[in-house]
């Protein structure tokens, strides 16, 4: 069954182009299109689509719709993918997207747009509630935050592995200790554990977490969908 896609840019030009790349494949099903977050909004509402494409600057204001709409659709459509396009390798665009869990989410640069497998790997990824997250935003993040490396996970043991594996999924230490089966307060033990050996200590609590699960899933090859 082909994934039925919805896309948002406000680039007449961009949009054409995107279009007829969806529209090229057997496996996606163009839904609608439309250039603004109120257009998105409402073709989202009347299509129910399987997966979003959405720039993140449109009108009406330019600045952050597309990470609006993302996140308006986690808390009344979670079952929707989103995959949202940037010029810039932003890292607090990413940190926004991810806020509440990186199920179904992809933050691709537009510069990767042309190499058509690139796109079809991030609506696939989210349309099974996978996530992509362009290596360049994560390398830009990884560097504003810290002189360390990804090879900091390889200091993690197996079961904070495992909780920062939980952790990408958006639970919350309860959720992480229910499904594990351990206490809240261990879980917590792991958790401060892990922000500390990937320099994130003296963090705030929500930016801490997502930067751990960006570096997470830099590692284990969400990002490198699009290396």
């Amino acid at each position: 069954m082909a994934i039925r896609v919805v896309l948002a840019e406000d680039s007449v030009l961009l949009r054409e182009g995107m279009s007829r790349l969806i529209q090229s494949q057997d496996q996606l099903e163009l839904a609608g299109v439309c250039g603004d977050l109120p257009g998105l909004l409402s073709l989202i509402e009347a299509e129910k689509p399987d997966v979003v494409v959405t720039d993140i600057r449109m009108p009406p204001t330019g600045t952050d719709e597309g990470i609006r709409a993302a996140a308006q659709l986690r808390a009344e459509h979670p079952g929707i993918g989103v995959v949202v396009l940037s010029q810039y390798a932003n890292p607090a665009y990413a940190l926004a997207l991810l806020a509440d869990g990186s199920e179904g989410r992809a933050y691709l640069l537009k510069e990767r747009v042309g190499d058509v497998e690139e796109l079809l790997s991030a609506i696939r990824e989210v349309a099974e509630g996978g996530s992509v997250i362009d290596p360049r935003v994560v390398d830009t993040l990884v560097s504003a935050t810290s002189s360390r490396s990804r090879s900091d996970l390889d200091r993690l043991t197996p079961r904070e592995g495992e909780i920062l594996g939980e952790m990408a999924q958006g639970k919350n230490n309860a959720a992480i200790a229910a499904s594990l089966v351990l206490s809240e307060r261990a879980v917590e033990k792991h958790t401060n554990s892990i922000f500390s050996k990937l320099g994130l200590s003296e963090e705030r609590d929500v930016n801490r977490r997502v930067k751990a699960v960006l570096l997470y899933l830099a590692d284990r090859g969400g990002a490198s969908h699009t290396s």
